[in-house]
């Protein structure tokens, strides 16, 4: 049960961060609920390997190329779902921020 509403915290964050950064949309609910599906899926098998080969860099910008390395996930994602369009990488780095913004806030509110 906690896997699924996981998804479905997700899946708002997606789409609520979808409204607010430009260059990003997400045709519905539904099309949000299939990103958050597939990034739990490239999270789970591309960024551990990603974070692995970059640990040089990602240690000597105290962390900050985490977020390249989210909005390289955020471009997969938007290659893997045809309804979920970023226009490029700026906008998905733009959007990663957003998304974990949102994404701790529904966090502290429903975990």
């Amino acid at each position: 049960m906690g896997t699924i509403i996981q998804i479905l915290l997700t899946a708002v964050a997606v789409y609520v961060s979808a409204l607010i950064a430009p260059g990003v949309s997400v045709k519905n609910f539904g099309s949000a609920i299939i990103v958050a599906l597939v990034l739990a899926v490239l999270d789970f098998i591309v960024k551990p390997i990603l974070t692995f080969v970059s640990i040089p860099i990602t240690f000597l910008t105290l962390g900050l190329f985490m977020l390249v390395i989210n909005a390289v996930i955020i471009l997969l994602a938007a290659y893997f779902v045809k309804s979920f369009e970023v226009s490029g990488f700026w906008y998905a780095m733009l959007f990663s921020v957003i998304f974990t913004v949102i994404s701790t806030i529904l966090g502290w509110i429903f975990g």
